[in-house]
């Protein structure tokens, strides 16, 4: 968000990348480009998006070959994980939680929701932004049946829901559909939103099949469930 520019100028890029977001993230960019920086600004909200951002900057640097593989791959994913949820016609009602005990949500403006879509989930959160704000009150109104928690840098030490007395009523915590997930892999838009949607849809439809391995279009496919 707030990138040290003399330390990035010096490095005499040739390229800066940047994820847009907030207001604070265009003053470095302006900052870069006064001095003479290429600087391309990226924004990601669904995977139509992310693909686009790809190829962009297999462009950029290159790389359009490799770009476009990568793109092939992750729209296959996609494509088999359809097919394997075309079995599950029931969609859950999830919640995200971005941040607590300040509790901030993930709308229906970012990829996270379309990684819920695409896992065969319903975000329970109608508001249009990336982010809401709710109050406990509102979750339990919302009654969600599969609880989300992101733990990473904007979520450190969150609680599980067994520990909030005020959550423990709702159909998640009920039936002991709440998980922990990694920030990185489900708020950083990249190859690993793929795997995002997959971990999710095993986490809401237990018996789906699982994704086929070793095919040479998993680009960047984490081992999180080898371990």
């Amino acid at each position: 968000m707030r990138p040290n520019i003399e330390a990035v100028l010096a490095q005499k890029p040739d390229l800066v990348l940047q994820l847009a977001g907030r207001k604070e993230a265009s003053l470095p960019v302006e900052a870069l480009r006064r001095h003479g920086i290429n600087v391309a600004v990226f924004h990601a909200s669904t995977f139509a998006e992310l693909f686009s951002v790809i190829r962009r900057v297999g462009a950029l640097t290159g790389a359009e070959p490799q770009a476009e593989a990568m793109v092939r791959g992750m729209e296959a994913r996609l494509s088999a994980l359809d097919a394997r949820l075309a079995a599950f016609p029931q969609r859950p009602r999830v919640f995200f939680e971005v941040r607590s005990p300040n509790m901030l949500a993930a709308g229906q403006g970012g990829l996270v929701a379309e990684i819920i879509r695409r896992a065969g989930g319903v975000n329970c959160v109608a508001d249009t932004a990336k982010f809401s704000r709710l109050s406990e009150e509102e979750i339990i109104r919302l009654a969600p049946e599969a609880y989300i928690i992101q733990r990473g840098p904007m979520n450190p030490a969150p609680l599980p829901l067994t520990s909030r007395p005020r959550l423990r009523a709702i159909p998640a915590a009920a039936s002991g559909r709440a998980w922990f997930v990694d920030e990185q892999k489900y708020s950083r838009p990249g190859p690993q939103s793929i795997d995002a949607a997959e971990e999710l849809a095993a986490l809401l439809h237990p018996g789906i099949p699982a994704p086929a391995k070793g095919r040479a279009t998993d680009y960047n496919h984490t081992k999180s469930k080898d371990k």
